[in-house]
């Protein structure tokens, strides 16, 4: 299914500024159903790039297992039969950093955090919390999760005076087709603003070391995307997957964006090297809140903060 963009003027509600980067068409879809579909999102040269630095990391031998690492990358599980996460993926090289401020939808974003006069980007007009890369194969699948019903503060959907207010958005890349049996992301549409639990949602929920689906959940479909492709959807909503039961493994990426004065979801942080090659808006999107340097000190040899060297 697609939700894609029709260049259409952005018409503000009186009072407000207008939505930079998004149309009449993709506010209103979005508001309603909580997702856009971005077609053809990242261009063939660049989605060959990835491909190929994932194509060296897929080919190493042994595999690359859960709490190893490659180089700034780290493989990550959650236990059951999931996929592999390679989390840190924007460590990975130049095609992987170029996602973070990624023009088709860098705007977007923006506009649907929020926020970009106030507060909210006091250090900067975003934060990525975290970033990985699945590798599903046949049988793997992840559970639904999320939802309105929740009050999870961090991942709230709210439109407020004219201007949208949330907590979470996700940029999840296709880096090749996904399609029937493949594993596709499966969403419940609307439900970013559902005031009760699914009847079904305790029978198709994550748990931890089994194989949950989104498959046969009432109102749930199939966000089918070709490769290039990119789905932007509000963490709220309810999503998870269908089980992939196609050979081959499904290759996607997830880039989560929130308010500036965010913080990491893992125990991670941006290598020094990274840091030292990004742009200074990259920078500034990854490592929004560096620490203050403790000089001039009235105590002669206090050690600054590591974040400060």
């Amino acid at each position: 299914m697609s939700t894609a963009s029709l260049q259409t003027p952005c018409h503000p509600l009186p009072g407000t500024t207008c939505c930079p980067g998004v149309t009449d068409r993709e506010k209103f879809f979005f508001d309603l159903n909580g997702f856009l579909v971005l077609k053809r999102a990242i261009d063939v040269d660049h989605l060959a790039a990835i491909n190929d630095t994932l194509d060296q990391i897929i080919s190493l031998d042994p595999p690359l297992k859960h709490g190893e690492w490659y180089g700034g990358v780290h493989a990550h599980t959650f236990g059951g039969k999931d996929g592999i996460n390679l989390q840190q993926i924007y460590e990975a090289g130049a095609p992987f950093e170029r996602l973070i401020d990624h023009p088709a939808w860098i705007d977007k974003v923006k506009t649907f955090v929020g926020g970009q006069d106030d507060f909210d980007a006091h250090h900067g007009p975003l934060f990525i919390d975290e970033n990985f890369v699945s590798l599903r194969g046949p049988g793997e699948a992840i559970g639904v999760h999320s939802g309105g019903h929740k009050l999870v503060k961090r991942c709230q959907y709210r439109f407020r005076n004219g201007q949208f207010s949330c907590g979470q958005i996700n940029i999840l890349m296709a880096f090749n087709d996904v399609g029937p049996g493949d594993g596709a992301t499966m969403v419940i549409p609307g439900s970013h603003k559902a005031n009760f639990i699914h009847p079904e949602y305790a029978k198709n929920r994550i748990q931890q070391g089994q194989a949950t689906s989104v498959d046969g959940m009432e109102g749930a479909v199939e966000v089918h995307l070709e490769a290039g492709d990119a789905l932007l959807f509000v963490d709220a909503i309810m999503h998870g997957s269908a089980k992939r039961v196609n050979e081959g493994l499904r290759r996607i990426a997830v880039y989560r964006y929130g308010p500036s004065w965010g913080f990491f979801r893992h125990p991670y942080r941006p290598s020094k090297e990274l840091l030292a090659r990004l742009t200074p808006q990259r920078r500034q999107i990854v490592m929004p809140h560096p620490a203050i340097r403790r000089e001039p000190n009235r105590i002669p040899g206090f050690s600054n903060p590591p974040e400060a060297e």
